[in-house]
């Protein structure tokens, strides 16, 4: 992507203006061609610095036809400053943390070189107390995709320019890499791992495809037209995660009191109902076409998670946990699992059990 790199190395605009200032200031009565020159933009850019210096920042600029150059009719002490509020200051440091999702992807410099531009004119006591919240907050992303830069360009540029894309994918527990061509109509990151929603032009289907299981992709000469009728966020609104199907599930799953206390107060999904119980337990209620990231969900409560709906769901949980608990024999004189005041883990799952702890209605 040529032209983001090039962006890259641009000195950004408020610092060139600063650099414009102390230019004028010094009495060097810069001109565009020079300045043009010196800070390797085009003449175009400086006459747009200077009409923002003069318009929107309100410094006394005015140019002297005898020198050739840029001078101030009065004079100025120092760069104006943006002012920002300590709220705004504070949603700065969050997005600054923020860009540690995008960590090995394409956008990770033009990320940080944004939030270099917006913090570049900040006084010198708001950029110490920048400075000193930075220790107090972080992001740590949980298992993050080890996306490969190569096959995230290929395929933007081909979302971009509409041009179909091959590439050898392997399918979840497959053994082997087949050959795709696809459609790609769009890239997202959910869940810390990265997904492309294309048209699988050989089986003439719509499907979702894993970047990290993906090698090879290549862009073609053949160019295909995206429905308007495609949204993404429309696509997504019934899936758990990412993985969609054809049917339409009510599920219900009941969780414990001390579930309750993890569950509640976050977003699990957009169609959800939660509500809490006369004993302290709680119910959560959505609305999905498809149930293969649900049953995992589940199983990462162990014991503290029961499904009431649907039933094909109830009974997948059921023969997963007769499976792992053909997988641990009982060991004589091993210390029991106490699940009651732990997170939920895959050791939690050797207790799950066949049978619905009963919660009130």
């Amino acid at each position: 992507m040529p032209k983001i790199r090039d962006q890259l190395h641009t000195r950004p605009p408020l610092d060139r203006m600063m650099q414009i200032h102390e230019r004028i200031k010094a009495g060097k009565y810069p001109n565009c061609v020079k300045l043009a020159r010196e800070l390797e933009v085009s003449k175009r850019t400086i006459i747009r610095d200077m009409d923002f210096m003069r318009d929107r920042l309100h410094l006394p600029t005015q140019f002297d036809s005898g020198r050739n150059g840029f001078y101030y009719t009065k004079q100025v002490n120092q760069f104006p400053t943006i002012a920002i509020t300590e709220s705004e200051m504070f949603a700065l440091l969050v997005a600054h943390k923020a860009i540690a999702q995008y960590h090995g992807t394409p956008f990770q410099r033009p990320l940080e070189a944004a939030f270099r531009k917006l913090t570049g004119a900040l006084d010198s006591s708001t950029g110490f107390t920048l400075g000193a919240l930075d220790k107090g907050v972080s992001f740590r992303p949980f298992a993050p995709d080890d996306t490969d830069l190569q096959v995230f360009e290929v395929l933007s540029q081909g979302i971009r320019e509409s041009k179909v894309v091959r590439f050898s994918y392997k399918n979840l527990g497959a053994s082997e890499f087949k050959p795709r061509k696809v459609a790609p109509y769009h890239l997202a990151c959910i869940d810390n791992r990265w997904y492309l929603f294309a048209h699988d032009l050989d089986k003439k289907a719509f499907r979702c495809f894993v970047l990290a299981r993906m090698k090879g992709p290549k862009l073609t000469a053949a160019r295909f037209s995206k429905p308007r009728t495609f949204d993404a966020n429309e696509y997504l609104k019934n899936t758990f995660v990412a993985f969609t199907g054809p049917d339409d599930y009510q599920v219900v799953v009941e969780f414990d009191a001390w579930a309750t206390d993890l569950v509640r107060g976050r977003t699990w999904h957009a169609t959800q109902e939660f509500i809490e119980l006369p004993s302290g337990c709680s119910r959560l209620t959505m609305r999905l076409n498809s149930i293969e990231e649900m049953e995992r969900f589940v199983l990462g409560w162990g014991t503290h998670a029961t499904v009431i709906k649907p039933d094909v769901l109830v009974e997948r949980i059921r023969k997963v946990a007769e499976s792992i608990t053909s997988k641990y024999p009982s060991r004589v004189g091993a210390p029991l699992l106490n699940s009651a005041h732990a997170e939920p883990n895959t050791a939690s799952l050797l207790q799950v059990s066949q049978s619905r702890p009963k919660l009130n209605p």
